[in-house]
């Protein structure tokens, strides 16, 4: 019998309607268009605007969608990986939360936690569920709703982030296409670098914490950047390496939507043009866990069966990781 591959069969995704563009963030912080272009590429992202409107919200259109695209009932589905940063609440699971909203009565799910590399940590877990034989049809969504952690009054963050969601439904493959390599790496000495200062079990919620500001991102934007232009472009060169892959023979390059520049020292030290490389920044920001399904989701019509395509992301944590896989349809 040949290998089983986890292969991707159906990708979606989501953006709230509301783009918040850096002309609008001049009037809210003390930046311009030309400072923030220039250092991250980006233009503009997208806010989910809406009185109780989670990041489950943005995974039911995405997931739905995907469905529709499949042909396939929720009730199919046997287990949702979600992928995020910015869960609904604390508990229950954002997965059963999105389990329950499309109707996916014989899925059990789980929330992944891996910042911005959590799409790649959440492809290649579910991988292991398809090649064991374990399910056949797996949901692993990657979506934040950064908007409800950013502070409109730091300049350093809330140029970056923006809200939206990508989701894809992995299938057994017996043709050599799917997810053939992952290597995923972290180090939590990275913490103070790029973290959430309380909201959690050593720091609760407090009058004091909510008054200095301490649930939102906090980023030490110097030390991310040197780590995650070594690290993400190291990983990403690793896996081409172990799997004998030359710059001729990728197709593409799925990078995470963090920075241009990171995105692009992966790139060349990968040794491929900006023809191979999927870039969306500019108009979404850094969704984070959505970067990279997103981007699919947008390429989908570009992708043939047979390509070589190489997912790369760098989280706070830190984390990253690559992901190397063969396009199934």
């Amino acid at each position: 019998m040949s290998k089983i591959h986890a292969a991707i069969t159906a990708v979606n995704g989501y953006v709230p309607d509301y783009i918040l563009t850096n002309k609008e963030l001049e009037s809210i912080v003390d930046t311009t268009d030309e400072w923030i272009t220039s250092r991250t590429g980006i233009k503009e992202r997208r806010i989910l605007k809406g009185e109780g409107l989670g990041t489950s919200y943005m995974a039911v259109h995405a997931v739905n969608g995907l469905l529709k695209k499949r042909g396939i009932g929720a009730e199919e589905i046997e287990l949702i990986i979600f992928c995020t940063t910015t869960p609904d609440l604390p508990f229950p699971a954002s997965a059963n939360i999105l389990a329950d909203k499309i109707g996916a009565k014989n899925a059990w799910g789980f929330d992944l936690q891996a910042a911005c590399s959590g799409f790649i940590y959440g492809m290649s877990t579910a991988t292991q569920f398809i090649e064991s034989g374990k399910h056949k049809k797996i949901i692993v969504v990657g979506g934040d709703k950064m908007s409800s952690i950013v502070n409109y009054e730091d300049r350093t963050t809330c140029i970056i982030f923006g809200d939206g969601c990508g989701a894809v439904l992995l299938e057994p493959n017996y043709e050599g296409n799917g997810v053939i390599d992952s290597i995923l790496k972290s180090d939590g000495s990275g913490k103070q670098f790029l973290h959430q200062k309380a909201g959690g079990s050593s720091r609760p919620a407090s009058h004091e914490t909510i008054d200095n500001n301490e649930h939102f991102v906090y980023q030490e934007g110097q030390a991310v950047f040197k780590f995650a232009v070594t690290n993400m472009s190291n990983v990403a060169a690793e896996i081409m390496e172990r799997n004998h892959l030359t710059s001729e023979v990728v197709t593409w390059l799925v990078p995470h939507q963090a920075n241009k520049r990171i995105i692009d020292a992966t790139a060349s030290r990968m040794g491929i043009g900006p023809e191979k490389v999927m870039i969306n920044i500019e108009r979404y920001g850094n969704t984070t866990n959505g970067t990279i399904p997103l981007c699919l989701w947008e390429w989908e019509g570009k992708l043939k069966k047979g390509d070589n395509i190489i997912l790369a992301a760098f989280g706070g944590g830190f984390t990253w990781g690559s992901v190397y896989l063969k396009w199934a349809y």
